[in-house]
């Protein structure tokens, strides 16, 4: 995946993610009214993302089902990488610790984290 999605195609993809294939009126059920989106604006961004190659797409008739391309995993693996990449050259544990000294981290937070570290030592 090779191009960026944007925020408001990222909703698009949220919803296909948790349920596809999806027509676009569809997708605008789910979110056009949450969000204020015509069935227009939502088929723009079905557009984009088609042209970006995170969806796929199959003729049912005279209508589109949607699915993704990409699976959410990958998404959220290449985002976080280019995050930690652009923001803490590359290092973990640089924001780990911007979190901490900003009290981010909840006590949940961090006894998930010490049982990542426990596993990953294991």
């Amino acid at each position: 995946m090779s191009e960026r999605i944007s925020e408001a195609e990222q909703v698009v993809m949220d919803v296909l993610w948790d349920e596809a294939p999806l027509t676009a009126t569809e997708v605008h059920e789910r979110i056009g009214a949450a969000r204020g989106w015509s069935d227009r604006t939502v088929k723009t961004m079905l557009s984009r993302l088609l042209a970006k190659n995170v969806l796929s797409y199959e003729e049912d008739g005279r209508r589109y089902l949607y699915r993704p391309a990409v699976a959410r995993e990958d998404y959220i693996a290449v985002e976080s990488r280019r995050l930690v990449d652009r923001l803490f050259g590359g290092r973990v544990s640089p924001l780990v610790a911007h979190l901490a000294d900003r009290d981010e981290l909840s006590d949940e937070d961090i006894a998930e984290i010490e049982a990542l570290l426990k596993a990953l030592k294991s």
